[in-house]
Order: structure tokens, then C-alpha cells, then sequence
């Protein structure tokens, strides 16, 4: 009976773990490169069908990029663009929440890509963002 209740506990935490993954886990889409931009649509934000709930960031990826592109919905008009690569030794960045956080020395970014703890010593790079026909627009020029 002791075994058979351990068993049950381990497999419950274990599902309760991976529940708790998928809903902290960012919405991930794929942009499409045209010239010196990358676009994604503007509903990558919605959150619900009736378009009225928004989310506060998506991973924009592509095969031409050597790191992801997180960008951060601030209001409708107001976006930040931040490339994903540690300034400090060029680890690609994890994010959590509003931050981003380096897996290999600790540094820390905020959703402005300040640096908010070191050892990095420069904010992420950014990229202009503007709105042109429901698309997010991020200027890729000088990659």
C-alpha cells in the first residue's frame, strides 16, 4: 500500500510539473523576412478569438536568425524588439516574464533590454518597430 501511494504522488508531481511548464511556457511564432525586415502578424498578440485580451511578449524565430527575437507589447502602439544573445558572452537568453535571463552566468534584462544584474555591462540589442497593415514590422538592418 506504501509503494502504491508513493507511485501515485511521483506520478502527480510529475504531471502537476508539466502543467505548470506548458502555462509559463511564450508563444513562439515564425516571422517571414522580407528585405531588410521581418514580419509577424499583429494577432501573434491576441490572446482570446474575440481579440480583445492581449499577451505581453512572443519569441519571433526564423532560419536565417542565429538567435530568436523576443518582442514585448507595451500598448497598441508601443513595442520593444530585443534580440535574444547575452551582451556578456553571447549565450542566447531565457525568458521569464518581463526579463530575460542568461542561463550561463546570471546576467538579467528587462523588458527594455536594461541591464538589471551583471556581469553583462550593455543593454540587448533592439530593433525599430513599427505597425503596417496589422503586421509587427522589426527592421533587421545591420544584423
Amino acid at each position: 500500500e506504501f509503494i502504491k501511494n508513493c507511485g501515485f504522488a511521483c506520478l502527480s508531481s510529475n504531471v502537476a510539473i508539466l502543467l505548470l511548464e506548458s502555462c509559463a511556457s511564450s508563444k513562439t511564432v515564425s516571422g517571414k523576412i522580407v528585405d531588410t525586415d521581418i514580419l509577424i502578424p499583429l494577432a501573434s498578440f491576441f490572446s482570446d478569438k474575440k481579440e480583445t485580451t492581449f499577451i505581453k511578449y512572443v519569441v519571433v524565430e526564423h532560419p536565417q536568425l542565429k538567435y530568436p527575437i523576443c518582442v514585448f507589447r507595451f500598448s497598441e502602439e508601443d513595442y520593444s524588439a530585443l534580440l535574444m544573445q547575452c551582451t556578456h558572452q553571447g549565450a542566447e537568453l531565457q525568458l521569464f516574464g518581463d526579463r530575460l535571463e542568461c542561463p550561463a552566468h546570471g546576467s538579467e534584462f528587462d523588458n527594455k533590454g536594461q541591464v538589471q544584474n551583471g556581469p553583462a555591462d550593455r543593454q540587448l540589442r533592439s530593433f525599430p518597430v513599427i505597425i503596417v497593415n496589422n503586421q509587427i514590422k522589426i527592421s533587421l538592418k545591420n544584423v
